[in-house]
């Protein structure tokens, strides 16, 4: 089985370690990755597509493939203008959603959040919950939504309070036993795993905690 696979969002810390793997999987023949800036990186299998991420319809006629993995994501110190954020966390994945729908690429797998809600107060979790919603709504085979819950991993930039939850995490996760498992901070590397058994193995989940997650990648 050689499969064609599309990436958005390759260059954050668990879109890169998900095309690292990809890159290495016999599964794989073709990887697509759409990004805003020049990505050096090359591969035989590596096709790199620039363009502007906000406008991701105007390139629907690239979106060829067997599956979509969408690992889009800004932070409110990154994006402090909230027009801005969602065209980002909401914009991107639905319309890379509706892209999938159109060209009949039959997987979709995107990155929400833990507590995602579209009833929330919090303007994050509701945001994250129209995506969800609006992604469900769509008419793609086969849909994968996964919540993860803080993630662990090495950034390429530096974000001190995002470092010091982590680090009260990993001391944290030790007592996070029973129903309270489900908050425990889940590393990068892992989401990428889940992600991909997701795609060469399916389940009947469509949208999967931060738990399960972790149990989808022990036993891929």
């Amino acid at each position: 089985m050689e499969r064609t696979a599309i990436v958005l969002g390759a260059t954050g810390l668990t879109g890169s370690l998900l095309l690292d793997s990809l890159l290495c999987n016999d599964h794989y023949s073709k990887i697509i990755v759409f990004v805003r800036s020049q990505f050096h990186l090359s591969h035989p299998k590596l096709i790199i597509e620039q363009i502007n991420l906000l406008k991701l319809l105007d390139y629907k006629e690239h979106f060829v493939g067997d599956v979509l993995f969408c690992c889009i994501g800004t932070t409110k110190a990154k994006t402090p203008d909230k027009n801005l954020y969602r065209q980002i966390d909401y914009g991107i994945p639905t319309n890379a959603a509706k892209i999938c729908e159109m060209n009949g690429i039959p997987n979709f797998i995107v990155m929400s959040s833990m507590g995602a809600n579209v009833k929330s107060s919090v303007f994050y979790s509701k945001l994250k919950g129209e995506m969800e919603q609006a992604v469900l709504n769509t008419g793609i085979k086969n849909i994968y939504i996964l919540r993860p819950s803080l993630i662990a991993g090495k950034r390429s930039e530096f974000r001190l309070f995002e470092m010091i939850a982590k680090m009260a995490m990993k001391v944290l996760n030790v007592f996070l036993v029973g129903s309270f498992k489900k908050y425990r901070s889940i590393n990068a590397k892992t989401i990428a795993n889940a992600m991909i058994a997701l795609d060469l193995k399916g389940s009947a989940v469509k949208i999967i905690e931060s738990e399960d997650i972790q149990k989808i990648a022990d036993n891929a």
